[in-house]
């Protein structure tokens, strides 16, 4: 790996950014969990952060949770900036977390951030870009935002081991794999430096997330992932 100190050349982003939304998230999420299941989900982002993504991650870094929607992982991971990216007003509830807010497509972030970001997180955020060349975009946009040696993470449903259930939310739109977003990676300036095909669950609606208070003890068991995953984890960090 070059770990010179190069600036990575990306081309000029397009300042008419494709729309990343249905325009109907504020009704679909509403609907998709129910409280119960929303507090499994709180359960399940508290024990992954101190357990398992917190690893990745300086507690002096500057953090962006890109598509943070309810900011999962943004308000349980450490670090001195916490920046959240998404194109619904309802992140702007976060502040009251002390995280910075900054309501921006995916696309066209960069430039708001104040400063280079040193890891750049998103979960299950790839599916429901509307098109391939806008999931290049977005991962362009990351080796923008990003310092030199700054790196992306990203959970990620694997339609390989999901199947037709990848299909069973209106506002999914991408199918990836482990090697498409490997290549996606590649082709926008990144080198894979940790890939786990077979990770987490693909949801907590699923007969699986009926389990999730052993969520920690389900980290511990690698073997696990292998014959439960169904999502796909990714660190890549940016090419220089």
């Amino acid at each position: 790996m070059n770990e010179g100190n190069a600036q990575l050349e990306l081309p000029q982003q397009n300042t008419s950014t494709a729309d990343e939304s249905t325009g109907r998230e504020a009704t679909i999420y509403a609907r998709r969990f129910t409280s119960e299941q929303e507090k499994s989900k709180q359960h399940l982002w508290q024990t992954l952060c101190e357990q398992f993504f917190q690893r990745y991650i300086n507690p002096s870094a500057t953090v962006v949770d890109l598509g943070a929607g309810d900011g999962f992982f943004i308000r349980n991971i450490k670090a001195a900036r916490r920046i959240a990216v998404d194109i619904s007003p309802h992140v702007r509830e976060l502040e009251a977390a002390g995280i910075e807010v900054i309501q921006s497509p995916a696309s066209n972030f960069a430039s708001k951030i104040g400063g280079g970001a040193d890891l750049i997180f998103m979960s299950n955020f790839l599916e429901h870009l509307p098109q391939k060349k806008l999931v290049l975009d977005v991962l362009e946009e990351c080796a923008r935002a990003l310092n030199p040696g700054g790196k992306v993470m990203i959970l990620q449903p694997n339609i390989r081991y999901v199947g037709p259930a990848y299909w069973d939310y209106i506002d999914h739109h991408i199918a990836l794999t482990e090697h498409s977003l490997e290549e996606a990676l590649d082709i926008s300036g990144f080198d894979v430096e940790v890939m786990i095909p077979r990770f987490l669950p693909y949801t907590v609606k699923s007969r699986l997330g009926n389990f999730i208070g052993l969520i920690g003890l389900y980290l511990k068991l690698p073997f696990a992932w292998r014959l439960f995953g169904q999502q796909t984890f990714v660190v890549a960090r940016k090419r220089t």
